[in-house]
């Protein structure tokens, strides 16, 4: 570790190692700091990504990242009908985490950057309000390293933003508050996606559960933060456990929290961008986060490393990175950010009414536009919304 980098990258998650590939890539010394002890612990994430969303950001997928292929994801109503759809000639996978987010450090690593861990962030170094490094510990001692840039990684409980005086709140409705857990024998098609809607098991959200082969399944589901004080999410895991299997046994378990809302406003400062959940760029529908994080990360790398070499690491230098962002992903996010909010808060009765009228089209002909225009037919512009979301 050295005293000063062109790049610092707060956070080793996906979207981090990617900023820092990336950068270094692009001829700027990096260093990582990670606060936990191993890269890709503890899984925080439900797993999934899509082929395509993948291969923005990495030149080949390695089989040792996927624990299973998906080629089907089945949609439950309230009252249990399941609307199957084949993912037609895209495929999704289950991640091992622990080992993707692994390769993804000794990719950056490979690049030319430094990672270390348990290195704990606690502060930004601002003189004149321009972040130029940050303040840690690490094994007992406080540093302080100089940077040129620092791109906060450290997701959805980022402090790095607040820091860099960016406005990071989000609204309690637009974070969904998650529990999952692994369980074996589970019994259920292990290439297919299971998802349940139902204001029951998840108000202003949803169930899902993602084989991994062999019986194993991460099963969680996200509720709204304004349900979440009422009843938690564990309690409502719990009983939808009991009731679709109770003959799982439960081999690990973990909570957190997605910002499923729109990106933030503002993601650069001077001498500081923000990249993956702690810019709010997860996907608002799903709140998926992995691929978007990743090419978000691809972004702030190559920008930064430019800025770095053009010595002008101003935010109005860095808001290139928020352009290519936006020009990629913005619209897609605001319109799915838009349907969110009328699909969450569908009533039972209509969720049911949905499943039963998709039932009517023959699977071999259904898509998520036809999905969607059934479900959106109250709200004939978002079903427009839809169709450029998903065509």
């Amino acid at each position: 570790m050295k005293s000063e980098y062109d790049v610092i990258v707060i956070g080793a998650g996906p979207a981090g190692t990617t900023a820092a590939r990336f950068a270094a890539r692009g001829g700027a010394s990096v260093l990582v700091l990670e606060k936990d002890r191993d890269i890709g612990i503890p899984v925080r994430c439900a797993e999934g990504v899509s082929e395509k969303g993948l291969l923005e950001s990495v030149d080949r997928i390695h089989p040792d990242w996927i624990e299973q292929v998906i080629a089907r994801v089945n949609l439950y109503s309230p009252a249990g009908q399941a609307v199957s759809a084949s993912l037609e000639n895209e495929k999704g996978f289950i991640l091992n985490r622990k080992r993707f987010d692994y390769d993804l450090a000794r990719l950056a690593v490979d690049a030319g950057a430094d990672v270390l861990t348990r290195a704990y962030v606690y502060g930004l170094v601002k003189p004149d309000n321009a972040v130029t490094g940050v303040r840690m510990t690490h094994l007992g001692k406080h540093v302080e390293i100089k940077a040129k840039i620092v791109i906060g990684a450290d997701g959805v409980e980022s402090r790095a933003g607040r820091w860099a005086g960016i406005s990071t709140h989000t609204s309690l409705s637009d974070i969904e508050t998650c529990y999952q857990v692994t369980a074996a024998n589970v019994h259920a098609r292990e290439d297919t996606l299971h998802m349940y809607f139902s204001t029951h098991l998840a108000p202003q959200g949803y169930v899902w559960v993602f084989p991994k082969g062999e019986g194993v399944a991460n099963i969680g589901l996200g509720i709204s933060g304004t349900f979440a004080a009422e009843k938690t999410p564990r309690e409502y895991l719990v009983e939808f456990m009991q009731a679709f299997f109770p003959e799982a046994s439960v081999l690990s378990a973990v909570a957190g929290s997605v910002p499923c809302d729109q990106t933030l406003d503002c993601i650069t400062a001077d001498g500081f961008m923000l990249a993956g959940d702690a810019a709010h760029q997860a996907n608002p529908m799903s709140g998926g986060g992995i691929a978007s994080g990743m090419l978000a990360g691809q972004f702030a790398g190559r920008v930064a490393a430019k800025a770095v070499a053009e010595q002008n690491v101003s935010a109005k230098r860095l808001k290139e990175y928020e352009k290519l962002w936006h020009k990629k992903e913005g619209r897609n996010h605001r319109l799915s950010y838009k349907i969110k909010n009328y699909v969450y808060n569908l009533t039972d009765d209509e969720l049911e009414t949905i499943a039963t009228s998709v039932l009517k089209i023959p699977e071999n002909k259904r898509t998520f536009i036809s999905l969607f225009k059934i479900a959106l037919f109250k709200k004939p512009g978002l079903i427009l919304d839809a169709i450029k979301v998903f065509s």
